[in-house]
């Protein structure tokens, strides 16, 4: 089972506090708040923060802001009574309601999954506008360090023309297009942020992710390519492909995402964007599936392919282009975990004992 005890995690994280381009020490004796602290990469951070006072005595204060109480309950079910660690309960659309002083936030409230994508727009556009100016204006009040916001490279847009996308590299987006309320409201979100800096000064730093995965990923009808390929290993399904496959993607195992995050946090420049991916190893989707597949051959599973007449109109249609990682590589970061051994440990995490 998936949790903070889990051999999986364990090792994970402490992979992640010996990453020594880190400086954790920053963080000894601060209070750190991390919004929408249920979704995977925050889990993993609010995971990090009780690991380095587990191990290292670094007497962080955690709180975790998130909308579903039962869903955090599981989730932090090993240190809910650690007086080092807070659950907040609240919607982020909601002004944040806590007197406590806080020193960096991690703003990580927000629904990437197609399924709410189509089901519930207004809600995603709702959480990343009017929850990042509650945080702000939060952080504003508190004086706070550092907010590091965390948004996608599907603020691109369709770039033309291009081998890879930098930071300041910019396409178009297609405003109503029904997909378009998560990237338009990403980018929104980013302009309030640069917005509060300037006019408040109001410190942060934005991370664009691509494809990040790894224990403790939403597998239960979530909609994303990689989650609906692990629900159907973990659940000894066949992986059926909606289409021929061909597209590529790069995918991020989730230590070397959230070091990513991290890494930002506490060394980014201020008012700074940087791109986090996995561009060492770029697979077709259906390499990844037999990939997948592989692992338990044991159960006989294969990859059949029923590719329906129209494509959902909760997925990106974006075109593939590498982004470029040199700006996130100059803090220290490198990718130290690739894709075999990534699939191995998510599924284990899901499959093997706590």
């Amino acid at each position: 089972m998936f949790g903070y005890r889990n051999i999986v995690v364990q090792n994970d994280l402490d992979e992640i506090i010996r990453r020594e381009e880190i400086p954790f020490e920053i963080l000894r004796d601060k209070s750190v708040l991390i919004t929408g602290a249920s979704g995977m990469l925050a889990t993993y951070m609010v995971y990090t923060l009780i690991r380095l006072n587990e191990v290292k005595g670094y007497n962080i204060n955690v709180m975790a802001l998130v909308r579903n109480k039962e869903k955090a309950e599981k989730r932090f079910c090993d240190f809910l009574e650690n007086e080092k660690f807070e659950l907040l309960v609240q919607d982020v659309c909601e002004e944040i309601k806590t007197e406590k002083e806080i020193d960096y936030i991690v703003h990580a409230a927000g629904n990437a999954s197609p399924k709410f994508i189509i089901n519930d727009p207004v809600g995603i556009i709702k959480a990343n506008t009017l929850g990042t100016i509650n945080v702000l204006e939060f952080a504003k009040k508190s004086e706070v360090k550092n907010v590091l916001y965390t948004s996608t490279r599907e603020v691109y847009g369709k770039v033309d023309n291009a081998d890879e996308i930098y930071e300041n590299t910019m396409g178009v987006l297609e405003p109503t297009e029904l997909r378009a309320c998560y990237p338009e409201s990403k980018r929104m979100s980013e302009t309030i942020l640069e917005s509060y800096r300037v006019q408040y000064g109001v410190p942060y730093c934005t991370v664009r992710i691509a494809h990040s995965y790894g224990p403790g990923m939403a597998i239960d009808e979530d909609g994303r390519v990689m989650s609906d390929f692990i629900s159907d290993i973990v659940n000894n399904r066949n992986i059926v492909l909606k289409s021929e496959g061909t597209a590529k993607r790069a995918f991020c195992y989730i230590t070397d995402a959230v070091s990513a995050l991290f890494l930002v946090l506490l060394k980014g420049e201020n008012g700074s964007v940087y791109n986090v991916a996995n561009e060492k190893e770029e697979k077709e989707i259906r390499e990844v599936a037999s990939m997948l597949v592989q692992l338990k051959e044991e159960s006989n599973l294969k990859v059949v392919f029923d590719i329906p007449e129209t494509q959902s109109a909760g997925y990106s249609k974006m075109g593939r282009v590498k982004l470029n990682t040199e700006k996130l590589e100059k803090l220290g970061w490198s990718v130290e975990v690739y894709l075999k051994e990534g699939l191995e440990r998510t599924v284990e995490s899901f499959l093997g004992d706590s």
